[in-house]
């Protein structure tokens, strides 16, 4: 074993190495630059899986979090908090309308978990419709409406509810199952790990049309898709489907670990104290985060600057070994002639950072907001470079 391979050993000695990894250790961050300790910058095209909304060392954001620790780190939902207050205020306006109370949670799993379990409560039924190719977490009920969890990696004896899953974009099969043991259909604007795989309007439409008839909830997991990322405030908003309970986390904190769940002012008065916990949710410095990056994307326009780059990337990176391009603002699918690892790592080698998913031929961009022309046409050169013998 080389020296290089015995520094390897020793940094990783007691991690449970269950990811794998690039070989690429940042240590800092400015904008859509990420850094090594020995300086090398690589353009940074997919957000800490689509955590960084703002990019890195935001000044607005990095001073509110500082400040915010300084002031109180933390403190239990037992104790009321203007500033959870202002942060539940401002969800409230930058998501659709409908959903106007506001649950904190800690992750994107946690949301999906909170809402599912709500919409078994509410309704009385046993059922939950999801959709095939769909990633909802990894906790217990969330894993159990995950497509292909239950083969892989999902470890629980059985799942705690029955779950119906329905080929994506057939209407038919969708309203055949959503019926009168459903509690609730579950869905994805755009599934980000199946390769950013958008979904029509007319589906997403008949989700909800298909809730109304059987009186079941329609729940949208916007925990990658929401807080701009697909240059509205939110899926529903982008495709005016109505939503009963929607998730959100990822880039909610900007890179603090947060989540959400939003709910209809009908649905959260009949929740008594105890009905929902968390003990981290809705913390001083979370609620600070939250708060400064809504108010960021406003003023920054960055949503509109979301729609203008996206657009620049479809009409500009179709070149090389990318032949299409699927996806919704900023969480797109490069559909890759060869394998998309293959084009993940040449374009890392040339310090680009982009991901893969469960497509074998589809390379995901989940980057900053605000990311812009210039960082687009970077990627667009190296990627007209690529060719048979760099892959």
């Amino acid at each position: 074993m080389d020296v290089a391979t015995n520094e390897v050993a020793a940094v990783h000695a007691h991690l449970n190495e269950v990811y794998t990894m690039l070989p690429f250790a940042p240590v800092r961050g400015a904008g859509v630059w990420l850094e090594d300790a020995m300086g090398r910058r690589v353009l940074d095209l997919y957000g800490g899986h689509a955590v960084a909304a703002l990019g890195y060392g935001h000044p607005r954001l990095s001073d509110t979090i500082a400040r915010a620790a300084r002031d109180l780190v933390f403190q239990t939902n037992a104790l009321p908090l203007k500033v959870r207050d202002e942060a539940a205020d401002a969800l409230a306006a930058f998501a659709p309308q409908g959903v106007g109370r506001v649950f904190f949670v800690n992750s994107g799993a946690e949301a999906n978990e909170n809402a599912l379990r709500i919409a078994l409560k509410v309704t009385g039924r046993s059922k939950i419709v999801a959709i095939e190719q769909s990633f909802h977490g990894r906790t217990a009920a969330a894993a159990a409406v995950t497509w292909g969890a239950d083969k892989t990696w999902y470890g629980f004896p059985r799942t705690p509810f029955d779950v119906q899953f329905v080929p994506r974009e057939d209407i038919a099969a969708l309203q055949a199952a959503v019926d009168s043991s459903t509690a609730a259909v579950i869905v994805e604007p755009v599934q980000g790990l199946a390769g950013a795989f958008d979904f029509t309007t007319e589906f997403l439409r008949a989700a909800r049309d298909a809730c109304d008839r059987a009186r079941a909830l329609l729940i949208l997991d916007e925990v990658q898709t929401g807080i701009g990322r697909l240059g509205e405030p939110f899926g529903a908003q982008l495709h005016r489907v109505r939503p009963d309970l929607l998730t959100t986390a990822k880039g909610l904190g900007g890179g603090f670990p947060c989540g959400a769940l939003l709910l209809p002012h009908e649905i959260a008065r009949d929740l008594k104290p105890g009905s929902l916990g968390t003990t981290f949710g809705g913390g001083p410095v979370a609620c600070a985060a939250i708060k400064t990056v809504l108010d960021v994307i406003r003023d920054e326009k960055l949503l509109a600057n979301v729609r203008e780059v996206s657009a620049a990337i479809r009409s500009t990176c179709v070149v090389g070994p990318v032949v299409g391009v699927q996806g919704r603002g900023f969480l797109l699918g490069l559909k890759t002639k060869p394998k998309a690892a293959a084009v993940r790592d040449a374009l890392l080698a040339r310090d680009i950072l982009a991901g893969t998913s469960a497509d074998p031929h589809v390379l995901r961009l989940l980057p900053p907001l605000i990311l812009n022309a210039e960082h687009v046409q970077r990627l667009a050169a190296v990627l007209e470079d690529l060719n048979d013998a760099t892959l």
